[in-house]
C-alpha cells in the first residue's frame, strides 16, 4: 500500500504539546511517508523549521498567514527570505487572503500577499495559498503576479468548481482534506469530482478539520485514510489509485 503524504500540517501547534514526539515518531509506522509542516506567523516559522530539522520525513513551508500579516515589516521579510534558503523549506506559505476573520484588514493582507508571492518567485519556490471568502481578490492578485510562473497549491479549497477551474488553468494543485467527508460538503465534493486526479493533493491542516467520524476532535496525518476513502468513492477509482496519484502529485508540487 502506497504511503501517504500530508501536504499541510501544523504539528508545532500547542494542541500537540503533550504528545508531539510520540505522535510524530509513530507516523512512518502508520503509513505516513512525508509531511510538510506549514508556518503561519514569524514565530511558527521558527517552530516549523525546528521540526523539519528534527525529523527526516518532515519538510517545511515558511510564510505568514493573512491573519498575521499586520506583524510584518521589511526587516521581518528579509529574515523570512533568509529562512527560505533552508534546504528542507519546500514552499513559501501559508500566504494569501482571509476576509472571513479579517484580523489584519484587506489592504495590509493584499500588500503582504503580493510581497510574499514576489519572495517565492525570488527563491524559486512554489506557494501554499490560504484563501477564504476572498476568491476575486485572490484571483486578481495571483493573475497580476503571474502565479502560473510560480506554481503551488490552493490549500483547504473552499470555493466552487468554476473558481477551481481558474486555479487549475494557472497550473495550481487543489488541496483537499477532512472537509470532504462532511455531510454538508457538497460544493467540495463537486470540486473533487471535477478536478483531474493529477492536480489533487491530500492535506490535514491538523490539528484542525478532522474528518468524519472524528469531526471536532484533534486531527492528525493518520486520519488522511478517511479522505482517501471519500475521494476514491467520488472519483470511482480504488483507494490505492488515490494514494499513488496523491503521492506523486505532492512530490511534483513541492519539487521533491
Amino acid at each position: 500500500m502506497t504511503e501517504l503524504f500530508d501536504t499541510h500540517a501544523h504539528y508545532d501547534d500547542e494542541s500537540f504539546d503533550d504528545d508531539r514526539e510520540e505522535l510524530l515518531r509513530a507516523l512512518p509506522m502508520e503509513g505516513i511517508g512525508k509531511v510538510v509542516n506549514v508556518g503561519a506567523s514569524l514565530s511558527t516559522c521558527k517552530s516549523t523549521r525546528a521540526l523539519a530539522e528534527q525529523y527526516d520525513y518532515i519538510y517545511c513551508a515558511l510564510g505568514v498567514h493573512p491573519g498575521d500579516t499586520a506583524e510584518l515589516t521589511e526587516e521581518s521579510m528579509e529574515w523570512l527570505r533568509q529562512q527560505c534558503q533552508f534546504g528542507k523549506c519546500v514552499a513559501v506559505g501559508e500566504i494569501g487572503l482571509d476576509y472571513h476573520w479579517d484580523r489584519s484588514g484587506h489592504d495590509i493582507q493584499k500588500k503582504w500577499f503580493l510581497r510574499q508571492l514576489e519572495l517565492a518567485r525570488e527563491c524559486g519556490k512554489p506557494v501554499v495559498i490560504h484563501s477564504r471568502d476572498a476568491a476575486k481578490d485572490t484571483v486578481d492578485i495571483m493573475t497580476s503576479a503571474k502565479c502560473q510562473e510560480i506554481g503551488g497549491v490552493i490549500h483547504c479549497f473552499s470555493y466552487t468548481k468554476e473558481t477551481a477551474k481558474i486555479f487549475l488553468d494557472m497550473g495550481f494543485y487543489i488541496g483537499i482534506g477532512g472537509v470532504l467527508t462532511f455531510k454538508n460538503a457538497k460544493k467540495l465534493a463537486e470540486v473533487a469530482e471535477y478536478a483531474p486526479m493529477d492536480r489533487i493533493v491530500l492535506e490535514t491542516d491538523c490539528p484542525y478539520l478532522a474528518p468524519e467520524p472524528y469531526r471536532g476532535r484533534r486531527n492528525c496525518s493518520v486520519l488522511l485514510s478517511y479522505v482517501v476513502e471519500a475521494l476514491a468513492q467520488i472519483k470511482g477509482i480504488t483507494e490505492e489509485e488515490v494514494r499513488q496519484a496523491a503521492w506523486k502529485n505532492a512530490h511534483a508540487l513541492y519539487r521533491l
